[in-house]
C-alpha cells in the first residue's frame, strides 16, 4: 500500500495536467482499504476516488485524500447455473479495463469487444457506464461490490439498483463519495454475436475483407478505428470524450433534420433522438482549432486536448467556448463527461 504525502497527481491523469493532492492512498486489498477508512479523521476531507485519472480534469490542487485502487489480479471466472450458460466474469476495480476486455476475448468470453481500448478502470466503468459503438457497460454488469466509506462495510449492489443511463450511475449521482467500488461482476457469454451497425465498423470489416468478423477479429478492428480517431495521451494529454452526445426530443430532432439534412443520430426510444456532439462541434467550425494551449483534435471534435503544458483552466475556457457556439447554432446545450475538479 502506498500512503504519501503533498503527492503530484501528473502521472495519474491522463489531460498531463499537473495538481497535487494533500494526501494519495493506493490501497492493493479490500481489507487494506478498510483499514485506510478506518483511521481518516476530517483533515482527510474531502475524499475523491481515482481510477485511471481518463475522466478527470484539475484545475487546481485537490485539499484532500485521494483513494486510489490497486485491486487486480486474474479475473475469476463462473459459469451461470442455468441453461444459457453464460459466465459471471469478477475483477478487481483497479484492473485496466482494455486488460479485462482482452482476457475475456482470449477466453472465449463475449460481450464487451466492443468497449475495447476505452481508457480508465474496471471500477470507472461501473461508476461512469462506459459505452461505445452501441454497447454499454450497464448491458453486462451483473453486479458491483464496494465499500461503504462511512462504516467500512462490504455492500453488493446489483445492475438496477445502480439505476444506470447515459454515462450514469447513482455513484455519480446521490451515492457520490459514499462508496469505493471494489470488484466488478459482469454477466457474459459464451456464444459471440456481433454488434456491428454502431459507427463505421461494417465499413472498416469491409475495407479488410472481413464479412463475419470473429470476437479477435472485431476487437482489432474497433482498436484500430479507436487508434486512428483518437490521440494518443502520451502526446497529446486528453480524456478521450469529452462531451457526452445529447438526447433531444424527436420533435426538436424533426426540426434539426429539416434544417440540417443528413445530420446523423441514433434512436433512443420513439419520442427521442442522440445526435453526436462531435457532429456539431464540428459544424461550428471548432474542429482541429487551438486556443492558447489548448484545442481541439483535428480528427475527432469531441476530444479536446492539451497542445502542451496548457492547465485545467484553459481547457475549461475552451469548453465554455465550444459549449456557447453550439448552443447558439442548434439550441442544444452540450455537457462534459469529464469530472472536472
Amino acid at each position: 500500500m502506498k500512503d504519501i504525502r503533498d503527492f503530484q497527481l501528473l502521472e495519474y491523469n491522463t489531460f498531463g495536467i499537473e495538481g497535487k493532492c494533500r494526501r494519495f492512498v493506493e490501497f492493493d486489498t479490500v481489507d487494506e482499504l478498510k483499514s485506510v477508512l478506518a483511521s481518516l479523521t476530517p483533515a482527510d476531507n474531502p475524499l475523491m476516488v481515482l481510477g485511471g485519472g481518463s475522466n478527470l480534469l484539475l484545475t487546481r490542487d485537490f485539499p484532500g485524500t485521494v483513494l486510489h485502487s490497486n485491486i487486480v489480479g486474474r479475473p475469476v471466472v463462473e459459469r451461470t447455473a442455468d441453461e444459457t450458460g453464460d459466465f459471471l466474469v469478477t475483477a478487481g476495480s483497479g484492473m485496466i479495463w482494455d486488460d479485462f476486455v482482452d482476457f475475456c476475448v482470449e477466453n472465449g468470453i463475449y460481450g464487451a469487444e466492443n468497449l475495447s481500448l476505452i481508457p480508465g478502470t474496471v471500477g470507472a466503468s461501473a461508476v461512469q457506464n462506459i459505452g461505445a459503438y452501441g454497447v454499454e457497460a450497464k448491458d453486462i454488469i451483473y453486479k458491483v461490490e464496494a465499500v461503504e466509506i462511512a462504516t467500512g462495510k462490504t455492500v453488493t449492489f446489483s445492475n438496477s439498483d445502480c439505476r444506470y443511463a447515459y454515462r450514469q450511475s447513482r455513484f455519480k449521482t446521490e451515492w457520490k463519495g459514499l462508496y469505493v467500488v471494489t470488484n466488478v461482476t459482469y454477466r457474459l457469454s459464451s456464444t459471440f454475436t456481433p454488434h456491428l451497425d454502431y459507427g463505421n465498423i461494417k465499413q472498416e470489416l469491409e475495407r479488410i475483407g472481413i464479412i463475419n468478423p470473429t470476437a479477435n477479429e472485431l476487437r482489432r478492428v474497433i482498436i484500430h478505428i479507436r487508434e486512428t480517431k483518437l490521440p494518443d495521451t502520451k502526446v497529446e494529454g486528453n480524456a478521450g470524450s469529452f462531451f457526452m452526445n445529447p438526447v433531444v426530443d424527436k420533435s426538436k430532432y424533426d426540426a434539426l433534420a429539416l434544417e440540417y439534412p443528413g445530420m446523423p443520430h441514433y434512436t433512443v426510444d420513439p419520442h427521442h433522438e442522440k445526435i453526436p456532439a462531435g457532429w456539431m462541434i464540428d459544424r461550428c467550425g471548432w474542429k482541429g482549432k487551438t486556443v492558447g494551449r489548448a484545442g481541439v483534435h483535428d480528427k475527432q471534435a469531441l476530444v479536446l486536448v492539451n497542445r502542451g503544458g496548457a492547465t485545467g483552466s484553459e481547457i475549461v475556457e475552451l469548453c465554455n467556448l465550444i459549449r456557447k457556439d453550439v448552443y447558439e447554432k442548434f439550441g442544444i446545450e452540450i455537457n462534459p463527461e469529464v469530472n472536472i475538479i
